[in-house]
């Protein structure tokens, strides 16, 4: 069986290479069998001349030939001499109607570069015809129709006048909005739409519904249908149909660091985390994360009840067990005259907590909770067993340039403070002040910048410093820190004479932090993506300062349930606890 370019071949001179490339797509499939080549060569000059006429040459000549051959393909030519293109004397934009008033079409006239002067184009024609209906739809103008839509030509000067008279009529508004398929009050799903009834109709509102109704997690599919063949009395009713999700979901996570600072040891982390998106008709919620790497168990249980608004406020009760590791602790061998690690500082930490989160207006969150906690560990060979009573408040806001796994850009900021006091039931008087930052942002489509700022600072009576639960305190190190170090070694430490008689060093934490981080990320394909970064600070106290630098690279693969880093750092200074070290860091999670 021949081929198609077996029976025909096409040169085309005389002609742009876009020009060319429109003839060839307005001349179609090349012919299949003899038949079809006939009816192909009969319709040559026709479409040449309409493929030419669409890009504005209506002056052009067009030659054609055709050599015949029994033994090899015809060969057909084509020889164009284009003219001179027609242009735009002028471009008649003309609205009528309700729309009159609506700023949306103002902006999209704005942002027309059709001109007079320009060659005429068919497609730019047709496109804004199709931009208008398409905006028109959009914003409620369901009657709009074209008065007067055409091109007219003027041979003679060579000129074309484009006329676009558009009636759009009245702009229809928001009706009842109707859910189904789902098992909450109906106050609950009633308090996602984000519009009153009457409001003029848009898709962005549409849109924004289908935003909240996807963030509650309730539901696992979500249609958002305008009844426009319903319309009744300028109104467009709203049909939603919604499936929950199911009735409990697995979570499962993983991570690891490895290296040679203060330790060789692999440090694997799981995490499992269940959850149950509705328990019930007024939209509970629960989610238990329990997360497991070598004496560092966490068991953490939230559950979330919507108080006026499902989405924007909240009630949150959190219960946990989680035991923990901090900085490095050290004796002194006399024989070796140095100082060899024999293990961490670890806590264990029971706690109940009451968080009310609400959202403003201008989407910050504002929150204020009450934690009570009690921390079991071991300092400088002394046990310690704090209680506190937490009284916080926190605002955060978090603004995305996309709602992807891996967001192209964006920018969090994130504020807290919390008091706790004897007289309200603590051991100590203390405050903490935290504020954490990150900025991302891609230029050029394959050039990503990610930025990250965290400062904290506790306050309190030098006295009181030992009491500070090791929780409470600041410590660097990690793949969220400066990566060239293991997670939470870094930080101020005390020389200590041990209950054997010996000096012990341990790495206790510090009452500030401040730790920044700059990183720059290639996007090799869509999926994957090398990265280099620069990680500085530390935890410190007012009399110990000791700024660490940590660099490396990886390679970062954006899979379908987020971005998988594999990153390799290197620390650039060793200290007294800590030799100058590498880590690898296996970690799954989206930057922001």
């Amino acid at each position: 069986m021949q081929a198609a370019d077996d029976w025909l071949s096409i040169s085309i001179s005389g002609v742009t290479p876009a020009l060319e490339q429109n003839i060839r797509a307005h001349l179609g499939a090349l012919p299949a069998n003899e038949i079809q080549r006939r009816a192909f060569l009969f319709g040559v000059e026709e479409s040449t001349y309409e493929a030419l006429k669409s890009m504005g040459f209506y002056q052009a000549t067009v030659d054609t030939n055709v050599l015949e051959s029994e033994s090899k393909p015809w060969q057909l030519n084509i020889s164009v001499k284009p003219g001179d293109p027609v242009t735009l004397q002028w471009v008649d934009i003309n609205f009528d109607g309700e729309m009159l008033e609506d700023a949306a079409f103002r902006n999209w006239l704005d942002s027309l570069t059709i001109k007079p002067g320009d060659v005429l184009h068919h497609g730019v024609y047709e496109s804004i015809k199709s931009q208008l209906l398409t905006l028109a739809l959009a914003r409620g103008y369901f009657d709009g129709q074209f008065s007067r839509s055409e091109i007219v030509i003027n041979r003679d000067k060579n000129t074309a006048q484009i006329n676009l008279h558009f009636q759009s009529g009245q702009r229809y508004r928001l009706g009842d909005v109707n859910f189904e398929g789902h098992t909450l009050n109906e106050n609950i799903v009633q308090a996602l739409v984000p519009f009153e009834k009457q409001t003029p109709y848009s898709t962005s509102q549409l849109g924004r519904l289908n935003r909240n109704l996807i963030d509650t997690g309730y539901f696992s599919n979500i249609k958002v249908l305008p009844q426009t063949d319903e319309l009744t009395e300028s109104m467009v009713p709203v049909k939603v149909e919604l499936s929950s999700k199911p009735s409990h979901s697995l979570e499962v996570g993983a991570g690891i660091d490895m290296g040679n600072s203060s330790e060789n040891a692999i440090d694997p982390r799981i995490r499992v985390t269940w959850r149950t998106p509705q328990i019930n008709r007024f939209g509970h919620k629960q989610e238990t994360t329990a997360e497991w790497a070598p004496d560092r168990p966490k068991l953490l249980t939230t559950y979330t009840i919507p108080m006026s608004h499902p989405l924007d406020d909240q009630l949150k009760l959190r219960v946990g067990l989680l035991r923990d590791k901090y900085g490095v602790t050290q004796d002194y061998n006399a024989e070796d005259k140095k100082f060899e690690n024999t293990g961490q500082l670890e806590s264990e930490k029971y706690l109940i907590g009451l968080l009310r989160q609400k959202r403003t207006e201008n989407n910050w969150l504002f929150g204020y909770s009450l934690e009570a906690m009690k921390e079991n560990y071991n300092q400088l060979d002394v046990d310690y067993s704090p209680d506190f009573l937490l009284f916080g408040v926190g605002l955060s806001k978090t603004i995305r340039g996309d709602n992807t796994l891996d967001p192209k850009s964006g920018f969090r900021q994130t504020y807290t403070v919390e008091y706790a006091d004897p007289y309200l039931g603590s051991t100590i008087r203390l405050a903490r002040l935290q504020a954490k930052l990150k900025w991302i942002d891609t230029f050029f489509d394959k050039h990503r910048f990610v930025t990250r700022l965290d400062l904290g600072a506790n306050i309190a009576k030098n006295e009181n410093i030992p009491y500070i639960a090791p929780s409470l305190r600041y410590f660097a190190g990690g793949d969220q820190s400066i990566r060239g170090y293991r997670y939470q070694e870094l930080g101020p430490y005390i020389d200590y004479e041990n209950s054997e008689g010996g000096v012990s060093r341990q790495v206790i934490g510090g009452r500030y932090l401040l730790v920044g981080s700059i990183e720059y990320q290639y996007y090799l394909t869509p999926s994957w993506r090398l990265g280099t970064f620069v990680d500085a600070g530390n935890a410190f106290d007012t009399d110990q300062f000791e700024p660490l630098v940590s660099v490396g690279g990886g390679v970062h693969w954006i899979s379908p349930i987020g971005p998988i880093k594999l990153d390799v750092g290197f620390g650039l200074k060793e200290t007294e606890t800590v030799n100058r070290s590498f880590r690898f860091h296996l970690t799954m999670g989206t930057d922001l």
